[in-house]
């Protein structure tokens, strides 16, 4: 490659990709599973941080409302993902500390979580609108995309729009760092997923350094993400100390939660501080020298 016309990935074709990729997979049954709501959520969040990139450069007053369209498609999907995601993170636990569930084989949120639902093969009423209106808000997002002038977008100006992500990212790290809590915690990975998200438009520069910051980011959030799945199992649980039926079992089984957060926690500071320490550039930790397209 010509090292005085480096291109980067166009976001146009990838942006429409994501959402006619949801779209597709909305459409495969009658009745989306459990992967699928998954992969579609995936596609949601990629084409969120896409539009929180290029937004800002794109002459349109739409780009606000096809953010609010894939935001309201997320919601939906996160509503019929909880659950299963509960019972998932649940049976590893089990797996785990099997002692401890036989003693809490009589706990009624823990055995409603566990207890897996019928099959379903026709939608009823209620999901079949939500599957209508996903399919209406996907359409029209794409549909409204196709009238975007992204090819015109200056890749110096992305480039700093890149840079504003990265120290949201750099912000919230300090501020989950700082003061450990849930919350801060799960922004900082929202904020990652973001980044991850974005970050790929610019492998073209330099794919090595590009590649291996990715890497960092998926070991990072996976293990957030983890640590969050536990933290939204424990409120649905609803569990308060003292435990109001005075379970010892259940305060046991709640310490256990705690440790598996710590563990994880402790796997993603060090890659955190790789990426986002205070006074690192992104230029620089990335090797951008030439920015031409």
């Amino acid at each position: 490659m010509d090292p005085d016309n480096i291109r980067l990935k166009e976001i146009k074709p990838v942006l429409t990709g994501y959402i006619n990729k949801a779209r597709v997979i909305l459409k495969r049954s009658a009745v989306p599973d459990e992967d699928a709501v998954h992969d579609i959520r995936v596609l949601m969040k990629k084409s969120r941080a896409v539009l929180r990139l290029a937004g800002p450069l794109i002459e349109t007053e739409l780009n606000d409302k096809d953010f609010q369209s894939l935001r309201r498609v997320g919601q939906i999907l996160s509503e019929w993902r909880d659950t299963s995601v509960h019972r998932k993170t649940l049976k590893v636990i089990k797996k785990d500390l099997p002692r401890l569930f036989v003693i809490l084989n009589n706990n009624e949120k823990i055995a409603a979580l566990l207890k897996k639902p019928d099959a379903i093969t026709e939608p009823d009423e209620a999901l079949r609108h939500d599957m209508d209106e996903i399919d209406d808000l996907l359409t029209k997002t794409v549909y409204r995309i196709r009238f975007n002038q992204m090819q015109k977008i200056d890749p110096v100006a992305l480039m700093s729009q890149l840079e504003l992500s990265y120290e949201t990212v750099r912000n919230a790290y300090l501020e989950c760092r700082n003061r450990t809590k849930p919350e801060k915690v799960h922004e900082f990975r929202k904020r990652s997923k973001d980044l991850l998200y974005q970050v790929c438009f610019f492998r073209p520069l330099n794919p090595s350094a590009v590649k291996s910051f990715e890497k960092r980011l998926e070991r990072m959030t996976l293990n957030l993400g983890r640590y969050n799945d536990l933290y939204q199992l424990l409120k649905t649980l609803g569990y308060v100390y003292p435990d109001e039926a005075g379970s010892s079992s259940m305060d046991e089984f709640v310490i256990k939660i705690y440790e598996k957060q710590d563990r994880y926690l402790l796997k993603i500071w060090a890659d955190a501080y790789k990426c986002f320490c205070p006074g690192k550039e992104l230029i620089n930790m990335l090797g951008f020298r030439l920015l031409v397209i």
